[in-house]
């Protein structure tokens, strides 16, 4: 085995039977995200979408995007991928981090003294 398709289907029925699963899986995942949207879970609602989207994206990367085949080029440039996202999130998180309060006129901000009013709003 070299990695470069031998062990493909040939067949149009071979190709049904191993991406039928697949995409059974993809919509069952579908429906938990769908109802998990309706429970009321907290803070593990963010979890509960979080996993199943690495659920899905699991999939599709590993039998769509075959990277469980042995090419090293492929995984390279799989790797290279996450290694760019990973970036661009950090780039992001970090400029989340470095920005001051919204101090602008007329910006809703919670009440942190109950005597005086939020900025942006009137006094009466």
């Amino acid at each position: 085995m070299t990695g470069l398709g031998e062990e493909r289907p040939a067949s149009t029925a071979g190709i049904w039977r191993a991406t039928l699963p697949v995409w059974a899986g993809l919509m069952v995942l579908l429906v938990a995200t769908l109802v998990g949207a309706y429970l009321e879970l907290g803070r593990f609602n963010l979890v509960l979408s979080l996993g199943i989207a690495v659920a899905k994206a699991a999939l599709v990367v590993v039998f769509f995007m075959q990277l469980k085949r042995p090419d090293p080029l492929l995984r390279l440039a799989a790797c290279a991928g996450l290694v760019f996202l990973a970036f661009m999130f950090t780039l992001t998180y970090a400029d989340v981090l470095t920005r001051a309060p919204p101090t602008q006129p007329g910006t809703v901000m919670p009440r942190s003294i109950p005597d005086r009013p939020a900025a942006g709003q009137r006094a009466f």
